[in-house]
């Protein structure tokens, strides 16, 4: 269970379908789980956008009626986590402008690590921002270029930032979809049942509007839509591929596939992976829910010992004020998660979880287990420590609030109140994901410093 360490957002464009709002929409609440404050669709009908968009869940922002005024075949949509101090309405995206080729509207994931220098960089031309999003850079960089045609101003505008970028845009009558050439965020490529394409961050959303899997937007493409025409494809970058593993270890949906492979899979391999290296004598292995369900199992199938669901999460128990006290603190983690004490009383426990990030879940999560009787309880971590912040789309505490970065394994331990602890590492990682570690496809420098950009 992540403290405080999410994904920002994510994207999804619909391409030649009637209706098409109506599928960003069902789209976007596969997606949810990747953004939760802020959600907006932008749709074209051939002549203008129409664009709604506001703070909170997709259901609560979108209702039949105001489905109803985003008209037209093409759609674009976007769901938000922002950071706090973060979540004015005008950060929502999509990010709509009218420029001197008509209309235009982004959404974006990812984060732009030359933001503040491009940005300065428009301001002392005269440009004039309303956001504090580096997304907003696009739309001045694009209205800004002297070439005549949207598709090379849109190629003029992404040669001129840095970091981790999925982005779709779309004109009147055209959709675009890209990816930094690192590919950092995933983007893929669908086929709607009824015509039509859908990209999106997951294939989750595939799944829900019953589009059929292409293949991903490759690192430093360009996907370009246009009416009655396959997607055409432009090189912009040269690919050197530096895929956020970190979309295994916990942002992505278990049911989708990023990167090419299975979620579900890939965590259930990291799970056997740390029986192998990390072993524990114990009576049953149970996850923390839901993130360390997959690589729980894969514990418990490897090792040999009997997998249990000993802690029941309850899913109706929202994001709530920041309480004040140690007690409402631990109050509020009790209101989530519930101890089976049928099953743990009595027993020498391992507990596999998706990170540790700041610890202070974990040792609440610790202490529940043994008031409700657990004679042990073994940590187990299916990521490496994580050590460092992500500038790469990731809302990560500060390396000062990084548990990992600041004690040893063994101090950590101890404050979790923990009888065990350990966890992966990089290599075994890498294995996980079936990587030849010589290829290095993977950014990592959440668990090791070495920052790509």
């Amino acid at each position: 269970m992540l403290e405080n360490m999410n994904e920002k957002c994510a994207v999804v464009g619909i391409y030649g379908c009637e209706d098409a709002s109506k599928l960003a929409y069902f789209s976007l609440h596969a997606l949810q789980h990747r953004g939760q404050e802020a959600a907006g669709i932008s749709s074209s009908d051939g002549k203008k956008l129409h664009t709604i968009k506001n703070r909170g869940l997709v259901m609560r922002v979108f209702n039949e009626k105001n489905l109803a005024t985003l008209s037209g075949n093409n759609a674009i949509g976007h769901t938000r986590y922002s950071t706090a101090g973060d979540d004015s309405i005008l950060d929502a995206q999509p990010v709509f402008a009218r420029y001197d080729l008509g209309e235009m509207a982004i959404v974006h994931n990812g984060n732009l690590t030359n933001a503040e220098e491009v940005r300065n960089a428009l301001i002392k031309k005269g440009a004039i921002f309303q956001t504090f999003m580096d997304t907003e850079n696009l739309i001045h960089l694009i209205a800004k270029s002297e070439k005549e045609k949207l598709i090379d101003r849109i190629i003029d505008a992404v040669q001129r930032i840095e970091g981790a970028f999925s982005l779709v845009f779309l004109s009147r009558t055209k959709m675009f979809a890209m990816r930094d050439r690192h590919g950092f965020r995933p983007l893929s490529l669908g086929k709607l049942p009824f015509g039509g394409y859908i990209v999106a961050s997951e294939t989750c959303a595939f799944d829900l509007v019953g589009a059929t899997y292409i293949r991903d937007v490759e690192p430093g493409e360009l996907l370009i839509f246009e009416e009655g025409e396959e997607p055409k494809s432009i090189k912009v970058f040269e690919p050197t591929p530096k895929h956020c593993i970190f979309e295994y270890v916990y942002f992505a949906r278990p049911d989708s596939h990023v990167f090419g492979q299975s979620v579900y899979q890939t965590r259930k391999n990291m799970g056997q992976e740390l029986a192998r290296i990390q072993p524990v004598e114990a009576d049953l292995v149970i996850p923390v829910p839901d993130g360390g369900v997959p690589a729980a199992i894969g514990y418990s199938q490897a090792s040999g010992i009997p997998y249990e669901m000993g802690i029941m999460r309850n899913h109706y128990i929202g994001r709530t004020f920041i309480e004040p006290t140690q007690e409402m603190r631990d109050l509020k983690v009790k209101m989530k998660l519930s101890p089976m004490t049928d099953i743990i009383k009595g027993k020498r426990i391992i507990v596999v979880d998706d990170s540790i990030v700041r610890g202070t879940t974990s040792r609440r999560i610790i202490r529940m287990l043994k008031e409700a009787g657990a004679s042990e309880v073994h940590m187990r971590v299916s990521s490496p420590p994580t050590t460092d912040p992500c500038f790469y789309g990731v809302d990560t505490p500060s390396k000062d609030k990084l548990i990992a970065a600041n004690m040893t394994n063994q101090e950590i331990c101890d404050y979790i109140e923990a009888d065990s602890l350990a966890y992966l590492t990089e290599e075994t990682l890498l294995r996980s994901v079936n990587s030849n570690i010589t290829e290095e496809k993977y950014c990592t420098a959440c668990f090791t410093g070495k920052y790509i950009v």
